[in-house]
């Protein structure tokens, strides 16, 4: 079935008075609110409900435009329970917007386990496309953007985010991520011990009044944020593997130092020989130097 189109005109800003029955997938601004469309304007104001991932940041939202569309709690706390009532809903002939927090759903939010509900019904899905903030920091960042990957969050633990960075590690891609000022730190140590000293850039902030971008290596970032703790919503960049990446024994040390504390030496070690391409004993004879 070929994708709906609203008949609205685009000079009045009049809309239909009711919109096809689907599911309506729309951006949101991620900081500036004027950063919204005139179509998702126009779907928001026409859809029988709203669902979001925090009703109380959209309603913020829908206020400034005075929206008065019926809102709810989508989440992924009760995505489980609330799915099939919504797929009744659509199949029943109703349009439903779907909206994150900010930015594009389903970017780091639950709404794919909608839209693959919806697809699997057979239901019409529409996207609303606008602003998403890893295409922002990419677009500022000045890392080459002819291939790239959004990982999203790293795990927590030092242990379970460094295995997870080091998937991407031989990629010729900038890869982004999104991360918390109280984190940043850790993450870039672990992104130095598994990336080595790449260029890298922070983001914070993206279309607020305190925008910024901190560009360097990683290391450099790790000095600028130690003495400089960054605030806000953080996009970290770090740009692709070069294909000669090289570990010397002060970056093999160091992945050690941070790894033998959770890992344990043996394992550790292994760890830090598949990461830097080294010899497993010569790794292993460098953590027990450590000792």
């Amino acid at each position: 079935m070929p994708a709906q189109h609203l008949s609205g005109d685009p000079q009045t800003g009049n809309t239909p008075a009711k919109l096809p029955a689907g599911l309506y997938v729309v951006a949101t601004p991620i900081g500036n609110l004027r950063d919204i469309t005139l179509r998702a304007l126009d779907v928001l104001r026409s859809v029988d409900a709203v669902l979001a991932e925090d009703t109380r940041q959209t309603i913020k939202l829908l206020n400034a435009y005075d929206i008065k569309a019926p809102i709810s709690a989508y989440h992924d706390h009760n995505a489980a329970e609330r799915v099939p009532a919504i797929i009744q809903r659509l199949q029943d002939g109703e349009a439903i917007a779907l909206v994150s927090d900010a930015g594009t759903p389903l970017v780091s939010d639950p709404g794919f386990r909608l839209v693959r509900a919806a697809v699997e019904a057979g239901i019409e899905v529409t996207p609303l496309p606008g602003a998403s903030a890893p295409l922002a920091a990419l677009v500022k960042s000045g890392l080459p953007s002819d291939a790239f990957l959004f990982a999203g969050f790293m795990p927590t633990k030092s242990a379970a985010r460094q295995t997870a960075m080091t998937a991407f590690q031989d990629l010729r891609a900038t890869l982004i991520f999104f991360e918390t000022g109280k984190r940043i730190i850790a993450m870039l140590t672990d992104a130095l011990a598994v990336y080595g000293d790449r260029p890298a850039v922070l983001t914070r902030e993206l279309t607020k009044q305190y925008e910024e971008a901190r560009h360097g290596t990683i290391s450099e970032l790790i000095t600028s944020v130690t003495d400089t703790p960054p605030r806000g919503e953080i996009v970290m960049l770090i740009g692709p593997a070069s294909g000669d990446r090289t570990w010397d024994a002060a970056l093999v040390t160091r992945a050690l130092q941070e790894q033998i504390p959770e890992l344990g030496m043996k394992r550790a070690s292994a760890e830090v020989a598949a990461q830097s391409g080294w010899p497993k004993r010569d790794v292993y004879q460098l953590a027990l130097s450590l000792k």
